[in-house]
């Protein structure tokens, strides 16, 4: 696992021993970036289930103004703090070790980008998406980009919310929902 482009570039990434954490592949996160390339630049960037911290690290090193990072396990909050480290972008990153769901009822700040990548089968990316509407944590024009098994439902948004746009790669699905702005 490795930072594709931008600052980073190149760099190696460690991982999470076991099965407990399941990283995106080189393949979906490539396309995932080049499905939101022009969207990063000076944006404000929320990674939920982060695990290895991947997805917000390659959005810092393509010129993201701040990320930050949730996961309710202690191992991964520390392993996403080392990265950042070893790729020295932990100067414009935070990182929350506690439940995700919890964090977007407590969130005071709104986020331009977040990535939704939890657990497949577990119920979390509708919840998820649920507390994004219910707390309305993102700006307008915002982005909201959800990775799922791709035999799983599609989850609704209610206005201002709007699905945008599914991808698929393999058993991999990635959503875009998109934030309108205001009229």
């Amino acid at each position: 696992m490795r930072v594709i482009t931008g600052t980073a570039r190149g760099r190696r990434l460690k991982e999470l021993s076991g099965r407990e954490t399941r990283p995106t592949t080189d393949r979906v996160k490539e396309g995932l970036f080049s499905i939101i390339q022009f969207d990063i630049e000076g944006r404000r960037v929320l990674d939920l289930f982060a695990g290895t911290g991947q997805l917000g690290i390659e959005a810092l090193s393509r010129g993201a103004a701040s990320a930050v990072f949730v996961d309710m396990r202690r191992e991964a909050a520390r392993l996403v703090e080392e990265n950042l480290r070893l790729t020295g972008l932990a100067e414009n990153a935070r990182v929350v070790c506690g439940d995700a769901l919890a964090y977007l009822g407590a969130v005071r700040e709104k986020a331009d980008i977040v990535f939704l990548d939890p657990p497949y089968g577990s119920g979390l990316l509708k919840k998820a998406l649920q507390q994004i509407e219910t707390f309305d944590i993102l700006r307008e024009n915002g982005i909201i980009i959800c990775e799922s098994d791709a035999a799983a439902p599609m989850e609704e948004m209610s206005p201002p919310y709007r699905f945008h746009r599914t991808y698929r790669y393999g058993r991999v699905r990635l959503t875009v929902y998109r934030r309108e702005g205001e009229a």
